[in-house]
């Protein structure tokens, strides 16, 4: 009776959506990956047949999550968060190096990769936390605690490093402003962005004197604040000490490829061979697509092979050049409408620990389709992020499946959580 509440219960039309986004995924890797002889879909030599496969052991896992009662999630969400946490910490003894970057760990021929799960363990912990009735986003120490959660496994990804990966989890920090945490928040790291990138374009004495007028007239201009001009004087020298200090940053801490990836976002003169080839190439194969594409399985550039990993980072490239811009657009449309299912689903949740999760979710899963869909066009540096449901690898699809299904197992079960 319980497995037929949760069916009646489900949210068929995330579910749906979800179907849809792992299929066209599906059919993007296999056109992005198809050798010149052609192979059968299940054939494991090739991409898209472990693709196929992922998706396969994908489904028995939802069933699991769904049968577990839903209150196990929130239960044991500290023991899931801890174990996490180790999983990141092993990487340094067991772990894998890959390019660099020390981040998998490897079982014969099959290889995962922890910091995809620890959003679902940091989401849940965090979830927990928020919703314990003596943490109050409105007082400082509440704010270290939560904040803490998150900076955590940042610090043992960037570690790894892949600063990809870590800069993800910063997103939570909108989920805890939904709960009351400051928006100062968010407004300094806004800030603290935009002045790094120009900083970087603008002559340092000549951007000291805008951001000298800008304080200038906040303090004369905004009257409902009490303004102290020692504050003021303080927080302008924060500012500019800060906005002086990103060339040194930049030339002596940032590694050579982020620097590239810096430098092509703000349009200095890159080798289209070497640092600027790969964003060249996928936005050559987005822009041939036009508006109805070339045909699936018809794409130059994808049978080509002149967008490197492009089963992986840079599947919608193939949806962009294959698809063109009518087929672009249903994808977004579909990412967009289940992001507005779940945070309609999470407003309804009955209880704070599923509507902070319910949030987490969609934040991970918004953050991840932008920032992969915005750096194939120059809009945000190429970092390595995974379009959720589209890219390969079956870290990525399971630790996405798991986080979307908890979550409408949350809600499925909402009607028993007064």
């Amino acid at each position: 009776m319980k497995n037929q509440g949760v069916v009646n219960n489900l949210d068929w039309l995330s579910v749906l959506l979800y179907i849809i986004l792992v299929i066209m995924g599906w059919m993007n890797i296999y056109s992005s990956s198809l050798p010149l002889d052609p192979t059968p879909v299940f054939d494991m030599s090739q991409t898209y047949g472990k693709q196929l496969f992922f998706i396969i052991l994908a489904v028995p896992l939802i069933v699991v999550i769904l049968t577990i009662d839903a209150k196990f999630y929130e239960k044991y969400s500290s023991i899931f968060y801890i174990v996490g946490i180790l999983s990141l910490m092993g990487l340094f003894v067991f772990g894998k190096t890959i390019k660099g970057q020390t981040n998998w760990y490897q079982f014969g021929s099959f290889s995962i990769q922890p910091s995809e799960f620890v959003k679902i363990s940091t989401a849940l912990f965090l979830a927990k936390i928020v919703s314990d009735s003596q943490i109050n986003l409105s007082n400082f120490k509440s704010q270290v605690i939560t904040l803490g959660i998150i900076f955590i496994p940042v610090v043992l990804i960037l570690l790894q490093p892949d600063a990809g990966s870590a800069m993800l989890f910063f997103s939570l920090v909108l989920v805890l402003n939904r709960e009351g945490l400051p928006s100062w928040y968010l407004w300094t790291g806004f800030i603290a962005i935009l002045l790094f990138f120009l900083a970087l374009i603008i002559q340092p004495y000549f951007l000291a004197a805008v951001i000298l007028a800008v304080v200038l007239l906040h303090y004369f201009l905004n009257k409902s604040i009490s303004r102290n001009p020692i504050v003021y004087g303080l927080l302008y020298l924060v500012i500019v000490g800060f906005t002086l200090s990103v060339d040194y940053i930049y030339n002596n801490i940032l590694e050579p490829h982020q620097k590239d990836r810096i430098g092509i976002l703000i349009g200095e003169e890159v080798d289209l061979q070497r640092e600027g080839y790969n964003l060249n190439q996928s936005m050559i194969a987005i822009g041939s697509g036009s508006w109805f594409g070339k045909g699936y399985l018809e794409g130059t550039q994808t049978k080509g092979g002149f967008v490197p990993e492009q089963h992986t980072d840079y599947i919608f490239t193939t949806v962009g050049e294959e698809w063109g811009f009518v087929g672009t657009t249903v994808v977004i449309i579909t990412f967009v409408s289940l992001f507005f299912r779940l945070i309609y689903l999470a407003e309804k949740q009955k209880t704070q620990f599923s509507r902070v999760y319910g949030y987490c979710v969609v934040t991970f899963l918004f953050v991840h389709f932008f920032v992969n869909i915005a750096m194939l066009i120059n809009l945000f540096p190429t970092i390595g992020v995974p379009l959720p449901f589209f890219s390969y690898g079956g870290s990525s699809l399971w630790a996405f499946t798991i986080l979307l299904f908890v979550f409408l197992k949350l809600d499925a079960n909402k009607i028993n959580e007064w």
